[in-house]
């Protein structure tokens, strides 16, 4: 994919427009367009901790493991404050990939284990594929499982066209999980992530004539009033090639 990668001077006025540090990768795949477009294409081959886009692939993990059976089964809350409101319910896979709800996560990893967690990674080649000894903490805090924007790319390609190593019936609801916001002929299906330090927003745009994917991810120094950025930026890069409305 490097090989064919096309900096955008446009897209490194965006990041300091908003006065941002980052990367983003579009991979534009209609009939018509055929692309793929970067800024800072050094940064966008480097691995970062994945945080919560981690959940697109840990959801495949607890469906096939039989950890989580669909989307319609409900998950108890312990009754356990967290900061983020949202959290202290009862979840579905449907409430915990749109609240980002870390907890149901860290009981798949339980549920799931370290060989199986290390096995699954392995299957999908996702980045370095490490855990570390950390189970219910390694996508989330710096030092174990990281993926670049590259990689996560190249793991939403596959899953797009169903070719993972999972049954397709478990893709198709992951990617209907990952549903954003969708229009009369395009459909935006995506994840975010955020470490404290690093913010991504991966996905892609759905069209008729075929899909165009983005990675961002970008450093938060200012923690929560950064978080704003990582949409604008890929917003109106996509825009830009009208591959968003």
């Amino acid at each position: 994919m490097a090989d064919t990668w096309q900096e955008r001077d446009d897209w490194a006025a965006l990041f300091q427009e908003h006065g941002a540090e980052g990367t983003l990768l579009i991979v534009d795949q209609r009939q018509d367009a055929q692309a793929t477009w970067v800024h800072d294409a050094e940064r966008a081959r480097q691995r970062f901790v994945p945080a919560s886009t981690f959940k697109v692939p840990h959801t495949l993990f607890a469906l096939d493991a039989g950890v989580a059976d669909d989307e319609f089964q409900v998950f108890a809350w312990d009754g356990t404050e967290r900061t983020a409101a949202a959290w202290n319910a009862d979840q579905t896979l449907r409430s915990a990939m749109r609240n980002s709800t870390v907890w149901l996560y860290q009981h798949f990893a339980r549920e799931l284990g370290e060989e199986s967690e290390r096995r699954y990674l392995a299957e999908i080649d996702y980045g370095n594929a490490e855990i570390g000894s950390d189970l219910e903490n390694f996508w989330l805090a710096p030092g174990h499982l990281e993926v670049s924007a590259e990689e996560q790319i190249g793991f939403l390609q596959q899953l797009y066209r169903n070719e993972l190593a999972f049954d397709e019936a478990d893709q198709r609801l992951v990617k209907d999980l990952m549903i954003g916001e969708a229009g009369r002929d395009w459909i935006l299906r995506a994840k975010t992530g955020w470490s404290g330090e690093l913010a991504w927003w991966v996905g892609w745009v759905e069209w008729p004539s075929g899909p165009v994917f983005f990675a961002l991810n970008m450093d938060t120094p200012n923690r929560m009033d950064d978080i704003p950025k990582r949409d604008a930026i890929v917003r109106e890069a996509l825009r830009g090639l009208e591959a968003l409305p």
